[in-house]
């Protein structure tokens, strides 16, 4: 037998979380880094209020809030002035619990993560070039060099690439990754100033065709700015050697009022924007820039990633502890894969219409876009959509195969609703990543009793208009999933649905291991439902 369940290679936040979620399930991992040190430069600052949400189920949450820095509103800047300043606490009211945009460095994030993976005796080998694998069909054998370039190999039962846009465990896997390159020369730097544009919100210059964001990362003047770099200044600095923080158009960070006293370090990089047309081959699967990438535009790259360790990770637990078949890890790639192509086909035409030199891009830019977004976000659709399609709340998996069912107006593979009333919210009984039920309103007697029978925790809510606001169904029953999306909404609240569903994709849930006894007529784990 294997000695270790899942090798993980890359140990960024992808690679970590997965770690630490499969961890929490029990399942003995190893992870690997090519890096012989954490980094200290980052590019991702944003954790998105999905992943906060979903941090609470490993007890993180509080930790990125107290050492992160809140951004609750946007700003837009066009042509020296600025033009629109939009609350976010105000468009995510009522959503999630977190309705601002947390920023919380990258190099700060991998190092609470590894904190945490070191408290749960797990140790990042670094130094470590993984070369490739080869699938036994109950196992997989990799090959290695280890930090003393020493040929090494190691077996697992799973490995997953969480190893970055150059991703060797991609190329070993033998898949596509199609797309692009942008040509603009992005950079990241970390400054130290003053001015209106560094009190700590969220700040976009959409004047020229060199783009900027600031996000402020206390309201004292510390500030991350991302940006392009336009390509005359690209090839005077190539044609020399160097290209410094000298280099960014003092035109954006002049109309932006901006005075830079200190740059603490400054990088630049190229960007790409492509998607894997798979994410699993046999026992290896790919997640995080491994199988996508995309412009930094919205703050989604890390989200995404972590969206997929955290869905990856309790489908393996599920199958390595024997509650469900190998068909169930085919949902991976299912509901990921749909969501990362939609992701960069987002991504990619909202870059290019903020960055376009274009006349027509330019109006859009500097007065369509200032004028529109104060109005559109008054609207409480145009609100509520907005804030949900940055905050990742708005991720459904409800056309995959894992989503059943309707009860009001949610559907099977959706994001369970926020409901908080004056005695709580919804969302306290998620703390742990189990399977269970949620009522709003009365139980039925059979679903208490199905529900005590397999040893699944029934979370019963005194029925409220705020659920109703929510989109939730009176008396009700869905059952979630351990990442706190809802598997099967039965409107009527009867455990039939949930046997029917757990039957028909193969799910062993519960404390007697199953639905034996009970009849079902039998469709493709893949189906539609």
């Amino acid at each position: 037998m294997a000695q270790h369940e899942v090798l993980i290679v890359g140990a960024g936040p992808t690679g970590m979380v997965l770690a630490l979620w499969l961890n929490k399930f029990g399942v003995r991992v190893r992870i690997l880094d090519k890096a012989t040190a954490p980094g200290t430069a980052s590019r991702a600052l944003v954790v998105q209020a999905r992943t906060l949400e979903l941090y609470r189920q490993l007890d993180l949450a509080e930790a990125v809030l107290a050492e992160g820095h809140r951004a609750h509103a946007f700003n837009l800047w066009a042509e020296g002035e600025h033009k629109a300043h939009v609350q976010l606490g105000a468009i995510g009211e009522g959503l999630t619990p977190y309705p601002f945009l947390q920023i919380f460095p990258q190099d700060r994030h991998e190092e609470l993560l590894a904190e945490r993976l070191q408290a749960a005796g797990i140790v990042i080998e670094r130094g470590i070039d993984f070369i490739d694998y080869s699938d036994a069909g109950s196992h997989i054998s990799a090959r290695y060099l280890d930090a003393d370039g020493r040929a090494q190999t190691c077996e697992a039962l799973y490995l997953v690439g969480c190893d970055g846009a150059h991703s060797m465990v991609r190329k070993s896997l033998g898949t596509d990754f199609s797309g692009g390159t942008y040509r603009q020369l992005f950079y990241v730097a970390d400054i130290e100033g003053s001015g209106p544009a560094l009190n700590g919100e969220v700040h976009v210059d959409l004047s020229e065709a060199d783009f900027v964001a600031v996000f402020g990362m206390n309201a004292g003047g510390r500030a991350r700015l991302v940006g392009t770099i336009r390509d005359d200044r690209v090839n005077r600095a190539e044609q020399a050697g160097t290209l410094t923080f000298e280099d960014v158009s003092e035109r954006a960070l002049r109309e932006m009022k901006i005075k830079v006293d200190k740059v603490n370090w400054f990088s630049s990089y190229h960007v790409h924007h492509r998607v894997a047309d798979r994410f699993r081959a046999g026992r290896a699967f790919i997640a995080g820039d491994a199988g996508h990438l995309h412009s930094p535009l919205g703050g989604q790259g890390m989200n995404t990633g972590i969206g997929d360790a955290i869905n990856l990770a309790w489908k393996l637990a599920a199958v390595l502890r024997g509650e469900a078949g190998d068909s169930l890890l085919d949902s991976y790639e299912a509901e990921r894969l749909t969501f990362a192509r939609r992701l960069v086909h987002t991504t990619d035409r909202a870059f290019t219409l903020v960055t376009s030199p274009g006349d027509l891009a330019k109006m859009v830019r500097t007065r369509l876009a200032p004028a529109l977004l104060p109005r559109a976000v008054r609207l409480p659709m145009a609100r509520e959509f907005l804030f949900r399609t940055v905050s990742q709340t708005m991720i459904s998996y409800r056309h995959g195969p894992l989503g059943a069912g309707q009860a009001g107006s949610v559907r099977g593979g959706d994001r369970l609703p926020w409901a908080p009333t004056h005695g709580g919210d919804n969302f306290s009984s998620l703390a742990t990543p189990v399977w269970q039920v949620h009522v709003y309103g009365e139980p039925r007697t059979e679903l208490s009793e199905w529900v005590a029978a397999r040893g699944i925790a029934l979370h019963v809510f005194d029925w409220a208009a705020q659920h109703d606001h929510a989109g939730l169904a009176r008396n009700a029953a869905y059952l979630l999933r351990p990442d706190a999306y809802i598997a099967c909404a039965a409107p009527a609240g009867d455990p039939q649905a949930f046997t029917d569903y757990l039957l028909q994709r193969g799910l062993h849930i519960g404390g007697n291991g199953g639905d034996s006894g009970m009849t079902a007529t039998p469709v493709t784990p893949a189906a539609d439902r």
